[in-house]
């Protein structure tokens, strides 16, 4: 039997979260669970909301861990390994600072970029061997010493007008991956707004 496909938004509990930059993640899997999957449920067992669907014929899992942002892998790896789903069919949604406001990245694999949500599924995984979509979020205009009271802000009014289309783009982007795979999601979606 093949395993389902895992889809992971990252983020932190609790409403004062919500609309922040560093949910964006999650802000993505709720848009797609919403078009594909049942109501979200709570699972104890695996530290995680989630979600079951179907896509291109493909059984799908979506969960948001309800750790913390650096305890994430906790989640990813306890759901994995109950169904048996490998690296390559987890793809981790995460927001990047690095990248401009809207810019989507889907990548094969890689490091975690400073990102400690994925820092934590890389550790809790044992590789980084997992597709990532990065969304993002860009730096604040004026430099500052630590990013995290940038991400962990919520967007802006101006940045509120165009994260729908963002999102958006962001789902289009996670279901050509399961329906025509990773090469062709990164060539039509890996660009800046």
């Amino acid at each position: 039997m093949t395993p389902p496909a895992l889809i992971v938004g990252l983020g932190n509990p609790g409403d004062e979260y919500l609309r922040t930059r560093h949910n964006a993640g999650a802000m993505v899997v709720d848009r797609f669970a919403a078009h594909r999957c049942s109501g979200w449920r709570k699972e104890r067992k695996f530290f995680a909301e989630l979600a079951t669907g179907e896509c291109g014929g493909q059984k799908v899992l979506c969960i948001k861990p309800l750790t913390y942002m650096n305890l994430s892998g906790e989640a990813v790896a306890s759901v994995c390994r109950f169904h048996r789903i490998p690296g390559e069919q987890v793809l981790v949604v995460a927001d990047d600072a690095d990248l401009p406001l809207g810019a989507l990245r889907l990548r094969p694999s890689g490091g975690f970029g400073g990102h400690h949500g994925l820092e934590s599924v890389i550790q809790h995984l044992g590789t980084r061997e997992f597709p990532r979509q990065r969304i993002g979020v860009a730096r604040p205009e004026q430099p500052v010493r630590d990013i995290a009271s940038h991400v962990l802000g919520e967007f802006s009014a101006q940045e509120m007008v165009v994260l729908p289309e963002v999102l958006e783009r962001a789902e289009r982007q996670i279901v050509c991956w399961l329906e025509e795979g990773l090469a062709k999601a990164m060539n039509l979606f890996n660009r800046n707004r």
